[in-house]
């Protein structure tokens, strides 16, 4: 995949460090943007319109930005296309989406229900050709579930600040949350934040 990104550049819309993590595995270089928009204005009533709705508000802002800059103009001209890609990730819990927690009360709330159940991770990805205006968008459900979680163990992550950040308030990747997850139905690259199958289709439909 690395040599097929000399063809093109790619602009991550997002600050999740997950998703550098996973896009940079994927063998892609990047640049970095964040679109800094209110996601709780941007309301659905299905989990998955709603990840694909915030994944394009955050390419809309992006853009609008870059077409204050320079940089815009010689992006959407180049003959090396410049592809934007943004991404959003909601915890399905009982019925109910789970964004990134308020505070420290609802995170342990959130992590506390998932002991010994199951949630739902929707994420969503949507791919921008800043040269020819061309979007691909998609959408994938995962499954997670939890051993017992013990109190000791909710109490240290909830005082890591990382996971007021985090949809649901909880990352599995983190080494107090890995031994606790007993079954994982689909692929922990998208639970984390960024599904590399999803897009490495949406990237070259894109194009």
């Amino acid at each position: 995949m690395a040599a097929q990104s000399s063809s093109f550049k790619i602009i991550l819309g997002s600050s999740s460090i997950a998703r550098r993590k996973i896009l940079g595995d994927m063998g892609y270089e990047f640049t970095i943007m964040t679109a800094d928009i209110d996601e709780k204005a941007i309301r659905m009533e299905k989990p998955d319109d709603l990840v694909v709705a915030l994944a394009e508000a955050k390419a809309d802002a992006i853009i609008s930005r870059l077409k204050t800059m320079d940089q815009y103009e010689e992006d959407a001209s180049s003959k090396e296309p410049t592809l934007l890609i943004t991404a959003d990730t909601v915890v399905v819990y009982e019925g109910t989406v789970r964004e990134k927690p308020s505070d420290k009360k609802e995170a342990r709330h959130f992590i506390k229900g998932y002991s010994g159940g199951q949630a739902s991770v929707v994420g969503s990805v949507v791919v921008s050709n800043l040269a020819t205006g061309k979007r691909t968008r998609g959408w994938d459900r995962n499954e997670v579930y939890f051993h017992d979680i013990p109190d000791e163990v909710i109490d240290s992550l909830v005082e890591e600040e990382i996971m007021l950040k985090v949809a649901g308030g909880l990352t599995i990747e983190h080494p107090l949350t890995l031994p606790l997850i007993d079954t994982v139905v689909g692929s922990f690259d998208s639970i984390m934040g960024l599904s590399k199958s999803l897009a490495e289709k949406l990237i070259q439909e894109a194009l």
